[in-house]
């Protein structure tokens, strides 16, 4: 049933806009906006986005893979207290969501496939809260490298990639043993981690280089490094496997706007595509057709076709829109 717009600023909706409708396989995007902690969800089959005010800044979000739990980290702006996990029923967005406390400047955020275990990067603690979905607590916490930030489970669901920012390492970790197994040297300022669906690849962005490195799964080592943009920060691979795509998001001094595509067979930059200033995150449909970025300086998330590289259209969201995920 739709709602009215009456009805749905009653629901503590902080702001509507409507856009053409879009086909594709994601019917709810959604982003983390860190600059006036809010989260927005696009609906692409309706074109409308919600914007909905958080107890947090929140600097990435994931949805469960059965599309129910939306799950955001972040701490209170300009707070130095442990930051907190927020757990939302995507059916309900408006509903107050479960709060559990994490570490201090929590960063990015996944969930294991059968929506048991969450995994948060705490950047200021050096480590990785392990978060008991079901039963709303935290139940373990892994020692990583310096800085973790962005995080990534393996396909298989048996390790979890950190990229540590600080100590130019990707921390690998074990989730059966909630131990960190091995650190692999990738390059300057890591940032984000991505793997290819067969899991024999993980790419690695390098912000300080520009660059992005190519780890074997089954080595564990750098064995390739990938000339990009200005900044690159998010990356994500093709569910087929053949593309991996680059948001590159510069400096703050000065922004970049590009999203480059490399070609996982020769790892070579095929196409470069102008998204918006401060290209962040990226999330790529079930179907491969679709790339979503979110874009800091211009407040949007830019919708890409995989068949031509081209951006087919931008939607307003909230402020400084980082993390990005759908369902």
């Amino acid at each position: 049933m739709a709602l009215s717009l009456g009805a749905v600023l009653s629901l503590g909706v902080t702001a509507l806009h409507a856009a053409p409708a879009e086909k594709t396989s994601a019917r709810y995007v959604y982003t983390a906006n860190e600059g006036d902690s809010s989260i927005s969800v696009i609906d692409m089959a309706t074109g409308l986005v919600r914007t909905f005010p958080t107890s947090i800044a929140p600097h990435n979000i994931q949805t469960s893979h059965d599309g129910r739990l939306l799950l955001a980290a972040g701490t209170k702006a300009a707070s130095s207290e442990r930051g907190k996990l927020l757990i939302f029923d995507t059916w309900n967005m408006a509903a107050k969501p479960v709060e559990i406390t994490v570490g201090h400047h929590p960063a990015h955020v996944v969930i294991d496939r059968w929506g048991k275990r969450a995994y948060v990067t705490n950047a200021d603690d050096n480590t990785v809260s392990v978060v008991d979905v079901p039963n709303r607590k935290v139940v373990a916490s892994i020692k990583t490298a310096g800085y973790p930030h962005g995080l990534r489970l393996s396909p298989n669901g048996r390790e979890l990639y950190v990229a540590c920012v600080a100590d130019n390492n990707a921390s690998v970790i074990d989730v059966r043993k909630d131990k960190e197994v091995k650190r692999i040297h990738v390059g300057k300022a890591p940032v984000q981690v991505g793997f290819t669906p067969d899991g024999r690849r993980v790419y690695v962005s390098l912000r300080d280089e520009n660059s992005v490195a190519v780890i074997d799964t089954a080595r564990r080592r750098r064995i390739a490094l990938v000339p990009v943009g200005r900044g690159p920060i998010q990356v994500f691979a093709t569910p087929n496997g053949r593309r991996l795509y680059v948001a590159n998001e510069g400096s703050a001094a000065k922004p970049a706007d590009t999203v480059l595509v490399i070609d996982t067979a020769t790892n070579r930059v095929t196409a470069t595509i102008v998204a918006g200033l401060g290209a962040h995150g990226v999330v790529i449909s079930k179907d491969s057709k679709r790339v979503y970025v979110t874009n800091t300086r211009d407040n949007t998330v830019s919708v890409i076709d995989t068949a031509t590289n081209k951006v087919l259209r931008n939607f307003k969201v909230g402020a400084e829109p980082n993390g990005i995920t759908l369902r």
